[in-house]
C-alpha cells in the first residue's frame, strides 16, 4: 500500500493557505506586479504573429566550438554549468541535473530563463537566470528549493511555473520566475510520479503526463476560475473507439492524494501511456509524448478525439527517438528534445515535416531538455543534463538565430 511520510502528509495539509502566509502573500496576485506592460505584451504577440515555422532551417552543419551542429546562421553561448555561479560575482551555483524550463518576459523588455533541478531527496528545486533587454544575463538565483526530482513542468497563462515532482506520491509546485514570492504546494493536481503539465486555454483545464510505464493522462477542472488552482477535480482518461475514431472519456480520482491506491490503479476503465514525458497546448489541441513507445500524440479538446503524430515505426522519416520535453512554437511546431537518441532537439512541422533542429555531440550518456524561446523567438535555451558524463555537470545553453 502507498505510503506518504509524516512530513510530505503535514506539508499537502498546509496546502497553499499555509505557504501563501509563509510567503507574505499568494501567487494567485503576484503577476499583477510582474507582468510586462501593454506595450511589450502587443510587441511580443506582433513578434509570435510573425514566427514563420522551422520547416526550412536547412541541413545541419559540423560542430561549432560547444559541440554543437546548428543550422546557417545559428550560433550557441554557454550560459550556466553544474556548481558554478552563473554571474561571477553571483550567489546563486548553478544546479546539478538541469531539466525542464520556459520563458517569461520582464517589464523592462528583458526575460527569465527557468530551469528545474532533478535532483533527488530534496535536492531539488528550480534556478533562474535573467536577462535584460540587449539579452545580457544579469542575475541568478533560486525559486524553489528542497523538493524532489523537478522533471519538467508547465507555464501559465499568468507567467507562473509549475514545476512537477518525479517521484512517488510527487507533487505540483506553482513558482514565481521573477522570484518575488514564495512557491505555492498545488496538492488538487494530484500525488503521481508527474512529468509536465499544460494550461487549455479554451475551456480553462490542465492536462499532466506521468512518467509511468503504465502511466495516465490526467485533467484537472478547477473549482474557480484560472489562476486559482487551488482546488478542483482531477481526472484520468479512457480512451474509446466510436465511429472510427478514438476519443477520450474522462473520469474522476475518488482520491488524487493516493492515500491508499495510486491515481494511476483507481480507475478500472482508465487508459495507459508508455511514459508521459513532455506536454504542452496550442490552438485547441494537447500534444505530449511517450517514451516507451517513441510517440508523440495530439488530443483535440474540442472534438476529443486523440491521434498518434508521431511513430517511430511507422514515420517515414524517423528521426526523433528518446522523446522528452516539448516546445511549441508560435507558428505550431512541434519541438521535441531527445533523452538519449542522437541528443537533438527536431521539431515536428505542421505540414508532417520532421527537422532536426540542432545536435549536441560528444555528450552521448547526457540528455537534452528544458526547451524555451525568449519572447522576442530569436533565442532558444536548453540544458544538457550531465553534460560529457553519465553523471557529470550538467550545462545550459542559448542559442542565437532568425527563429522568426
Amino acid at each position: 500500500m502507498p505510503d506518504i511520510s509524516n512530513e510530505r502528509r503535514e506539508f499537502i495539509r498546509l496546502g497553499v493557505q499555509g505557504l501563501a502566509a509563509f510567503a507574505g502573500g499568494s501567487l494567485l496576485s503576484a503577476s499583477a506586479t510582474v507582468l510586462p506592460s501593454g506595450r511589450l505584451q502587443a510587441q511580443q504577440a506582433a513578434r509570435e504573429s510573425s514566427f514563420e515555422g522551422l520547416r526550412n532551417l536547412g541541413p545541419l552543419l559540423p560542430p561549432d566550438d560547444n559541440g554543437i551542429m546548428l543550422p546557417a546562421g545559428y550560433r550557441s553561448r554557454v550560459l550556466a554549468v553544474t556548481g558554478k555561479p552563473a554571474l561571477p560575482d553571483g550567489d546563486y551555483v548553478w544546479h546539478a541535473e538541469p531539466d525542464g524550463g520556459a520563458c517569461y518576459a520582464t517589464p523592462d523588455g528583458g526575460w527569465v530563463y527557468v530551469s528545474n533541478s532533478e535532483v533527488p531527496a530534496n535536492g531539488g528545486g528550480v534556478g533562474a537566470l535573467r536577462f535584460n533587454s540587449r539579452g545580457d544575463l544579469v542575475d541568478s538565483y533560486s525559486i524553489l528549493t528542497a523538493t524532489s526530482s523537478n522533471c519538467a513542468g508547465g507555464k501559465t497563462p499568468w507567467d507562473t511555473w509549475l514545476s512537477c515532482e518525479e517521484v512517488d506520491h510527487g507533487l505540483v509546485y506553482e513558482c514565481d520566475p521573477f522570484g518575488e514570492k514564495f512557491a505555492e504546494v498545488r496538492p488538487a493536481l494530484g500525488a503521481f510520479r508527474h512529468e509536465a503539465v499544460a494550461v487549455d486555454t479554451d475551456h480553462q483545464h490542465l492536462y499532466l503526463t506521468e512518467d509511468e510505464p503504465d502511466g495516465c493522462l490526467y485533467r484537472f477542472r478547477p473549482q474557480r476560475a484560472l489562476p486559482d488552482i487551488s482546488s478542483g477535480v482531477l481526472e484520468v482518461a479512457e480512451i474509446v473507439a466510436r465511429d472510427g475514431k478514438r476519443l477520450l472519456q474522462w473520469h474522476a480520482l475518488p482520491d488524487p492524494l493516493a492515500k491508499s491506491t495510486l491515481t494511476r490503479k483507481q480507475v478500472s476503465r482508465a487508459s495507459h501511456f508508455d511514459g508521459g514525458e513532455g506536454i504542452g497546448f496550442f490552438a485547441g489541441k494537447v500534444y505530449f509524448t511517450t517514451k516507451g513507445d517513441n510517440r508523440v500524440w495530439v488530443y483535440d479538446v474540442h472534438s476529443s478525439e486523440i491521434e498518434v503524430l508521431y511513430d517511430i515505426r511507422t514515420n517515414a522519416n524517423p528521426i526523433l527517438k528518446g522523446v522528452d520535453n516539448v516546445l511549441i512554437t508560435p507558428a505550431g511546431d512541434v519541438i521535441v528534445a531527445e533523452d538519449g537518441g542522437d541528443n537533438q532537439l527536431v521539431a515536428l512541422t505542421p505540414d508532417g515535416g520532421v527537422v532536426p533542429l540542432l545536435q549536441v555531440v560528444g555528450q552521448d550518456e547526457s540528455e537534452l531538455c528544458g526547451p524555451a524561446l525568449d519572447p522576442s523567438c530569436t533565442r532558444l535555451y536548453f540544458s544538457s543534463q550531465s553534460g560529457f558524463s553519465r553523471n557529470g555537470p550538467g550545462i545550459t545553453y542559448e542559442i542565437s538565430g532568425p527563429f522568426a
